[in-house]
């Protein structure tokens, strides 16, 4: 189960470096027991880009793009605020960059 929390003013939370060079990231909420499952927002550099391929993880996610541009290289496509994806485990997605920067909420979960 993820941390218990009631509203708080997420805006206020610093961000911190993300897992990788060119993203940070304020974690709502996690699960002390497994640290994959969490609701965070995660922030891309503008020009960042994934290098790993294509993507695949143990964990349900859940993104919605609340702020620039996210370009889905195997799709040649360029989603923006607004855009949602909902993707069971070990579904391919990816990769990706971003040109203008973007934010994202996040949110995954063992299914």
């Amino acid at each position: 189960m993820k941390d218990e929390h009631e509203f708080f003013p997420a805006d206020a939370l610093p961000w911190r470096p993300g897992p990788q060079p060119g993203t940070a990231e304020k974690v709502l909420s996690r699960d002390p027991a497994d640290p994959d499952v969490l609701t965070r927002l995660v922030r891309w550099d503008p020009g960042f880009a994934t290098d790993a391929g294509v993507i695949r993880h143990e964990w349900a996610e859940e993104v919605y793009l609340l702020e620039g541009d996210h370009h889905d290289l195997t799709l040649d496509t360029t989603f923006r605020a607004g855009s949602f994806a909902a993707r069971p485990p070990a579904m391919p997605h990816g990769p990706y960059r971003t040109d203008n920067g973007c934010v994202m909420l996040e949110i995954r979960y063992r299914a």
